[in-house]
């Protein structure tokens, strides 16, 4: 599948769709640390209604939620994977979002894997790259008229 352009990685259709339709979100990645972008934009989706899920290797606790070493540790079913890895881990991580049945599959920006978003856009998934839920919301959120 050839890339035109980085703007197909980011239809505004499916983050339309994803930031209303996704509830909950396992953000790989994710450390109590509050310098990290991670920390911020999961803040900004939990103000919007989403539940966060850490995913850190050191599965810590952050905005009042339990965390994860991996996704497969999850309980429960996730909607959005949320990748805030570099680029070359996160075609792994989109697998494993594969593998636990995400419903989308979210690459922040500067992670690019365009083999992984052909992957996940082949079994179906929605997936959004090189984007910010916190740069989208107020552009195409939800709440957005």
């Amino acid at each position: 599948m050839a890339h035109e352009l980085t703007t197909t990685w980011g239809d505004a259709e499916v983050i339309r769709r994803v930031l209303a339709r996704g509830e909950t979100w396992a953000v790989v990645g994710l450390s109590e640390n509050p310098s990290r972008a991670a920390y911020g934009v999961s803040k900004l989706l939990q103000r919007n209604g989403k539940r966060i899920v850490p995913v850190h290797p050191k599965a810590q606790t952050v905005h009042g939620e339990q965390g994860y070493a991996r996704l497969s540790d999850i309980p429960f079913p996730v909607d959005v994977v949320d990748v805030f890895v570099r680029s070359e881990l996160a075609g792994d991580v989109a697998d494993d979002a594969l593998q636990i049945g995400a419903r989308a599959v979210w690459f922040q920006l500067g992670v690019v894997d365009p083999a992984a978003y052909d992957r996940v856009r082949a079994a179906g998934v929605d997936m959004v790259m090189d984007r910010c839920p916190a740069i989208e919301w107020p552009r195409l959120g939800p709440n957005v008229a």
